[in-house]
């Protein structure tokens, strides 16, 4: 590209200040424009239900860049912004302000907004769905500790976000309910195994947990929400509510603009939308996912990195990141959750240690093949389990479940389909 191509990204999140920095990083010397609805700087979003929630962490500690950054490397932070429209034809963007910029290549990292209730009271105040460092302000002000008086959180889904809420919560002193409509909690993303240990593990500290009911209504008190009604009749009473059941990817501004849209901006593996100048990275995107022959949408800090990568590669012509295997993780109390590859297409279940204890891994398994992992304080089998999955590497079933075993003797001792089964 020449030193004048003009980049402007559109979303200032962990993937859109990341392909900032990146672009600088390989040599892009034209403009960059980085746009943020937010009235703060690229931030990690992780540690809000945890960290932050907990009074251990602040807004410096969390920052991608220092503040100066932005400035000393020639790009221009845009915050308080967000864009009204995309005029592919001309290759201009609008901006809530009115002013229109120009654009040789286009970046779209607007990410994703919680799913909201649809319910008499969600708009009160004290119901927060932690997506932003203001949603966990809201909330760690709502729980903070008060000498004659113990605080309460009501969560509304049994989700990863929840639970690192509630385990927060509870560090804090507060009083915690998770209300699942379903009958188990993790019950869209993780097998029932992890289920069953995560809701024993959060009942020995404490936690209540309400399966199979419907929240009817919140009930508030001088616009403050102070009571969650559920579909039983019966009324939780509550300081605050955490409503964590999922999330809706912001492609509108992409569909509105003519890009192929599927709850998601479709994308190639170089983050290319149908629009060849006109790149989507992050949780707004729907992927390719070479390993499995299909294409999701990923909501993970690895993925939007990934995604930065190879926008940022593609621009400036460089050669194309290796594709990595997708991998989550998440903390709660002392317990660290690493999860790699996705349970597609599985036929069997390989758990490798005890599942009641903090130490243990759960290999989804097609043929022998590993698909994916859950591994809990279990960093060997995680690490060793997402090579083998990005290498599509067989294994022996036997050694896999044996914790006598070593997990690099199970990687450097692969059998062969043909011999697995004799």
């Amino acid at each position: 590209m020449s030193d004048s191509t003009r980049i402007v990204i559109v979303g200032a999140g962990h993937a859109g200040g990341t392909v900032a920095a990146l672009l600088r990083q390989y040599g892009h010397a034209g403009t960059v424009t980085l746009i943020g609805a937010e009235p703060v700087a690229p931030y990690q979003r992780p540690p809000l239900s945890k960290a932050w929630l907990k009074g251990e962490a602040d807004g410096d500690s969390l920052r991608l860049k220092a503040p100066e950054w932005y400035a000393d490397n020639g790009v221009d932070l845009r915050l308080s912004q967000t864009v009204a429209a995309i005029d592919r034809a001309a290759r201009t963007v609008r901006l809530s302000d009115g002013e229109t910029l120009s654009y040789d290549k286009a970046i779209l990292a607007t990410g994703a907004r919680a799913r909201l209730l649809a319910i008499e009271g969600a708009d009160l105040d004290g119901v927060v769905a932690l997506r932003t460092a203001a949603d966990a302000e809201v909330l760690k002000t709502a729980l903070a500790p008060e000498r004659h008086r113990v605080k309460r959180l009501a969560v509304i889904g049994g989700g990863y976000v929840g639970l690192e809420a509630a385990a927060s919560a509870r560090a804090l002193g507060a009083e915690v309910v998770i209300v699942e409509r379903e009958s188990r909690i993790l019950a869209r993303v993780a097998c029932p195994i992890l289920s069953r240990f995560f809701q024993a593990y959060h009942r020995e500290r404490g936690v209540h947990f309400i399966l199979d009911a419907t929240v009817q209504r919140l009930i508030g008190e001088g616009g403050q929400v102070k009571a969650v009604h559920l579909g039983d009749g019966s009324v939780l009473d509550c300081d605050a509510v955490l409503v964590g059941v999922g999330a809706v990817p912001n492609d509108e501004l992409a569909r509105a603009a003519g890009l192929d849209c599927e709850d998601g901006v479709l994308v190639d593996l170089s983050g290319r939308t149908s629009d060849p100048a006109i790149f989507a990275i992050g949780d707004v995107t729907r992927r390719p996912m070479p390993l499995y022959d299909t294409v999701m949408r990923l909501e993970s800090v690895p993925n939007a990195l990934e995604q930065a990568r190879q926008a940022a590669a593609a621009i400036t012509g460089r050669a194309a990141p290796e594709p990595e295997t997708p991998w989550f993780w998440s903390d709660q109390y002392d317990l660290k959750l690493q999860i790699a590859g996705v349970p597609i297409g599985c036929d069997d279940l390989v758990v490798r240690g005890a599942p009641d204890a903090p130490g243990f891994a759960l290999f989804h398994m097609a043929g022998d093949l590993i698909q994916a992992v859950e591994a809990v304080n279990a960093p060997g089998e995680f690490m060793v389990g997402r090579q083998l999955i990005g290498r599509r590497t067989p294994v022996s079933r036997a050694l896999l479940a044996d914790r006598a075993t070593p997990m690099k003797a199970v990687a450097l001792c692969p059998i062969p389909s043909s011999l697995e089964a004799s």
